[in-house]
């Protein structure tokens, strides 16, 4: 196996514990919520808030990590994430306010970046007829992740409480920034004094001018909006179609790691379309279909249909995040790496920040079936948007 197959490997088992730690303990805040005390009346606003306080923060400290990757390491960055992210979680397990569950989240937000760093070394190392396939296959082992994290979770916290699974989403973190610390080696690129000076260096402002870049960061910032509008939720709304709280953990672990299965099926598959027929082309699609499957769930009522129908929305969920990290390393300088993956991970938390506030307000007035009509338009749109442009693009090449 080449080397940089094996580092991504390794990696890829880190963002799959990374993942699965995230979802074990995030995706339950809002039914975690009823133990601190939140009336059932106010509960979606509380959610939209919990959800958004580590996106707050994330989005304002993600280019700030980025830039230190590009300056100090990658790997440095990875290793520094999982091991705040592994006290974090072992924190939320002692929390006993609402309040202080948003302030706990707001260093979750604070220490973020395992994800992007680990996906910039990936890009870094993978040869370029390689690239699609290797961040498809990153995204899939995020996926895995979070198929593991909410079924576990669910489990774990139907078996223990809530907040033992808390700790064991802490043990599991620290699990990945060690696989790191002992079998991972940032590879080629950018590593050494000599070689970035060797550079004219580049800055932000100069990155900035890069439309390309420009366009895939709002793309982003929409998706995960939209995506985010239902997220804090979900959980909620499985209870609901179920008939009662209890047993609800586990039922929503169940469901949400439908799409996690989906994304490991679809995202390969994605990133292997992408390099034969256009990442463009694939990105359309799946923001189209995705966006229309979304809205379908305004008419559904039962559980195991609306399960099917995430599954559904899982396979198309899973070719976005990939194909715009692949297109954005295509047209961006290699030693801009960590900065761009900095830039695109902002995007993804200024965007899931908006969402669950957006998402909570209008719980508080229209039913989640109107959030998912809402969330499928503004999905199904930029798609829409984005085919124009680039049909506009190619009229004017032709001329």
């Amino acid at each position: 196996m080449p080397s940089w197959q094996r580092t991504m490997w390794i990696l890829w088992f880190g963002v799959l514990f990374c993942s699965a730690s995230y979802t074990m303990s995030v995706p339950f805040l809002p039914l975690f919520l009823y133990d601190l005390g939140v009336d059932k009346s106010s509960v979606n606003l509380w959610a939209g808030i919990v959800h958004s306080s580590a996106f707050l923060v994330g989005a304002v400290m993600a280019p700030l990590w980025g830039m230190l990757a590009d300056k100090f390491g990658k790997r440095k960055m990875v290793i520094r994430a999982g091991l705040s992210l592994a006290i974090i979680y072992a924190l939320i397990a002692f929390v006993q306010t609402p309040w202080q569950l948003v302030g706990v989240r707001m260093l979750h937000g604070l220490v973020g970046g395992f994800v992007p760093a680990s996906m910039s070394i990936v890009a870094m190392i993978a040869p370029k007829e390689k690239l699609g396939w290797s961040l498809g296959m990153m995204q899939a082992g995020a996926m895995t992740g979070g198929i593991l994290g909410p079924l576990f979770g669910g489990l774990l916290a139907e078996a223990f409480g809530m907040r033992r699974s808390f700790i064991v989403a802490a043990v599991i973190i620290l699990a990945a920034a060690l696989a790191v610390i002992f079998w991972v080696k940032e590879g080629k690129g950018g590593e050494t004094k000599e070689s970035v000076k060797s550079k004219q260096p580049i800055t932000y402002r100069m990155a900035l001018r890069n439309r390309t870049l420009i366009h895939m960061l709002l793309i982003l910032v929409v998706f995960q909006l939209s995506l985010n509008m239902i997220q804090p939720l979900l959980s909620l709304h499985i209870a609901e179609l179920q008939g009662g709280e209890k047993g609800a953990a586990l039922s929503a672990g169940l469901v949400l790691s439908l799409i996690g299965i989906a994304g490991i099926i679809a995202s390969p598959l994605w990133g292997r379309l992408g390099e034969r027929k256009g990442y463009y082309r694939i990105l359309i699609l799946c923001l189209l279909c995705g966006g229309t499957v979304v809205c379908v769930q305004y008419f559904v009522e039962a559980l195991w249909l609306f399960a099917m129908v995430q599954f559904v929305f899982g396979l198309f969920m899973a070719g976005i995040v990939p194909i715009i990290n692949t297109l954005m390393v295509q047209n961006t300088d290699e030693q801009f790496r960590g900065r761009s993956f900095g830039l695109t991970a902002g995007a993804n938390q200024f965007g899931s920040m908006l969402g669950p506030l957006i998402g909570g307000l209008l719980g508080l007035f229209l039913g989640i079936h109107s959030i998912f009509v809402a969330t499928g338009i503004i999905m199904a749109g930029t798609g829409l948007i984005v085919w124009m442009k680039r049909s506009r693009e190619r009229s004017i090449a032709r001329l």
